[in-house]
């Protein structure tokens, strides 16, 4: 059962700790900044790979310490990331995050996570969020590239003609909900 509660986060207004400068942080950071691409983003790793570095610096919202993880860097922050090669201090991270009550993903170990980095359906204004409950991000990520690929670039023309037309509606919120029911109607049925 999936009792996962879906959120969209701003997190351009957040801070986020990663911690991790390989394969796997790489494609963490990617994906932040692929959906939200003024992400805050401090990054603590010994390394940083070339793949990471270069991702990293397509943005002046990522900030790089190289240095080993410690305790300190989780001062300030909304949100950590946990991606390094370590299982001990993955584990770490995590005890340490969740003991100041900060979300915590601890990249490959579904148990350890409060919230999981889902695929991400982006046209224009209309973002769609996949989950698998962990299961299997191979299939969040087929579904994703399905959806790229039969929704119609034009839906961002669409919603933003809704959402003029919702703007000069009268009446009161249940007079809206009912006029935009009706006029999207139409979307949701089938041939």
């Amino acid at each position: 059962m999936n009792e996962l509660y879906p959120v969209f986060l701003k997190v351009h207004e957040l801070n986020i700790l990663l911690v991790g400068g390989g394969a796997v942080a790489t494609e963490k950071l990617q994906f932040l900044l692929k959906s939200s691409p003024k992400a805050h983003v401090t990054v603590v790793s010994k390394a940083f790979s070339l793949d990471f570095l270069e991702i990293a610096s397509q943005t002046d919202t990522v900030t790089l310490i190289e240095d080993a993880y410690d305790e300190k860097y989780l001062g300030g922050k909304h949100l950590v990331i946990a991606a390094t090669d370590d299982k001990t201090v993955n584990e770490q991270i995590q005890r340490e995050s969740k003991e100041r009550f900060l979300l915590v993903n601890v990249a490959d170990t579904p148990e350890l996570c409060d919230f999981f980095l889902g695929g991400i359906v982006t046209k224009g204004n209309l973002k769609i969020a996949i989950s698998t409950n962990g299961k299997s991000p191979t299939t969040a990520k087929r579904l994703r590239q399905f959806l790229e690929d039969v929704l119609p670039e034009e839906i961002d023309e669409l919603l933003e003609n809704l959402h003029a037309y919702r703007e000069t509606l009268k009446g009161d919120f249940e007079y809206k909900v009912k006029a935009m029911n009706d006029l999207t109607e139409a979307l949701v049925k089938r041939v």
